[in-house]
């Protein structure tokens, strides 16, 4: 536990990336072990994950950041670039998916224990479609989870890593087709090997102290 702890402490948002330094084969499908099990709201697991590791794919990504010049290269340098995209509804076809999945998986003792696990998923995901009305948001939430996971992971495989907001979601979605797959670009990750020109690396953490942030109970 101390070494997480540490692990924290030590990784940073890379703010430049060295452009001969490649993630492994290897270490890719580590990562995207790390996307396919991360953890979502009653499992509804709302996501789609496009990672570009060719130029081609880094530069079609790169041309959402024209009003964003300073993460084009941030984009263009890093080994692989990763899109997270969140669903643009939660319809029945994708609940029924999950559904099948986890039957797929073992996760049921009966036909009862199946049909519980639908009502239940459907009764959080039906209050946030039409009491709550904030379906999307809430299903970004998870899309952030799933970073989260990314972005820990990638620091103890002592991968570099910047997440990125500051892109235009209109020509992301539209430079990769996402409308048309019901997907809307959510957060883009850059991940690779920081370069000497990361100012960022050798800069002091700064957070607020733990008094101020944690009420103890």
């Amino acid at each position: 536990m101390q070494e997480l702890a540490q692990l924290v402490r030590r990784r940073h948002t890379c703010k430049a990336f060295d452009p001969n330094r490649k993630i492994s084969p290897e270490q890719v499908e580590t990562l995207k072990t790390l996307l396919q099990f991360s953890p979502s709201s009653t499992n509804s697991q709302p996501w789609h994950f496009v990672l570009a590791g060719t130029e081609q794919g880094k530069a079609t990504i790169a041309r959402s950041t024209e009003q964003f010049g300073f993460n084009t290269p941030k984009i263009l340098n890093a080994s692989h670039v990763l899109v997270l995209c969140t669903k643009a509804q939660m319809d029945e076809a994708h609940l029924l998916r999950v559904l099948e999945q986890e039957q797929a998986d073992g996760r049921f003792a009966d036909e009862q224990a199946k049909q519980n696990q639908h009502n239940g998923r459907s009764f959080f995901v039906n209050m946030h479609r039409f009491e709550l009305k904030d379906a999307q948001q809430w299903m970004e939430k998870q899309i952030y989870l799933a970073l989260g996971t990314v972005l820990l992971g990638a620091a103890a495989m002592e991968i570099d890593a910047c997440p990125i907001e500051g892109f235009d979601a209109t020509v992301l979605n539209r430079e990769l087709g996402l409308r048309e797959k019901g997907l809307c670009a959510s957060v883009v990750v850059a991940l690779g090997y920081r370069s000497d020109a990361d100012f960022n690396a050798n800069m002091p953490k700064s957070r607020l102290p733990q008094d101020e942030i944690f009420t103890l109970l």
